[in-house]
Order: C-alpha cells, then structure tokens, then sequence
C-alpha cells in the first residue's frame, strides 16, 4: 500500500522507479536454461543484476573469479537485450545482495516441481525477511527443462557431449577443466 502510494507520487513528479531485478545463482556452468532465463528476464526489468553466489558447499568446478568472467563474455553475445546486465558476485544472504544492488524482484527459473518446492520455501523466508521484494518465477523453456548444471559437468566428465546444453565457448571451458 505504502509503496503503491510512492509509485503513484513518483509518476505525479515525473520520476519514474527503475526495475531492478536479480537472477542469483552459482551458475556452475552457465547453462543455455540460465541464458533463456536471463534473455526473458530482460524484458520484465529495467536492468538486470547477475548474482553470482560463492557457494563452495557445491564443489564448484570453476572458481568464482572464472564463472563471472565466462557470464560476462556470454551476456555480451546477447546483442539484442537492450537493457543494462549486470554480473555481481555475492556470498552474503541473497535477500542482502538484493538490497546492495537495489533489485525489488528476484527472478527464479524453474524446472520441475522439486524446485518449486525448494523455492517456495525460500520465498517464504526471504519476505519474513523483506517483504519489499518480490520473487518471479520463470518456467523453463521445453528445450530446456533438463538441462542441469550438475548433470552437464558430470556429461563432460564421462567424456559425452554437452554442445545441445551450454554455449560453444562454455563447452570449451568445461572440457579443458576435465582435460587438465
């Protein structure tokens, strides 16, 4: 009510509130799922924050360091969103990282059910915490419903295919961290 009424007094002055939304993840690798989350993402904000979460519990195989920099080259080939995409590193509460990048939506992708479940109750702490920001889940994308950042590392392991799932550049990475 409080903020409808900001909003409403913000267009009588001629401002306008910009849209920050945040896309967290760990985003090990960056997956062609997370691309189609991002790419329509883009078209709900005004501007679109990366978070990418150090979360060692998960065995990342790249460093933190090297998932931004591979985001950063990825988001840049998407020449057509013609919003600002930011790539944000963060290992603070992502309701935190919310407030420091000043996003008042989360965008979540979905997949199944099971992360529905994981993520309503996430939503479900994140507005006892801060009931200003808002969660958008995004269904994936038929082509895309499968593919799991897990599932592509442990393809590329076993020594299997894993161009229908990551970019050409990410596959690259994955199989020299497997080479290596």
């Amino acid at each position: 009510m409080f903020e409808s009424h900001l909003i409403k007094s913000s267009i009588k002055e001629g401002k306008t509130k910009m849209r920050v939304g945040l896309y967290p993840g760990t985003f090990d690798p960056l997956t062609l799922g997370h691309i189609d989350i991002i790419s329509r993402a883009s078209t709900l904000v005004d501007k679109l924050v990366i978070g990418v979460a150090i979360n060692n519990e998960k065995n990342p195989l790249f460093s933190l360091e090297e998932r931004v920099e591979l985001i950063k080259k990825e988001i840049a080939n998407l020449k057509s969103l013609k919003i600002d995409i930011v790539v944000h590193p963060f290992k603070n509460l992502l309701i935190e990282c919310a407030k420091d990048v000043g996003a008042s939506i989360l965008i979540r992708g979905l997949r199944a059910v099971s992360d529905f479940e994981y993520e309503f109750q996430m939503v479900g702490m994140n507005r006892v915490l801060d009931n200003r920001i808002e969660t958008v889940f995004l269904m994936a994308d038929a082509g895309c419903q499968a593919i799991a950042s897990r599932l592509v590392k442990e393809i590329a392991k076993l020594g299997g295919n894993i161009d229908k799932f990551v970019t050409e550049e990410i596959a690259v990475a994955i199989n020299n961290k497997f080479k290596g």
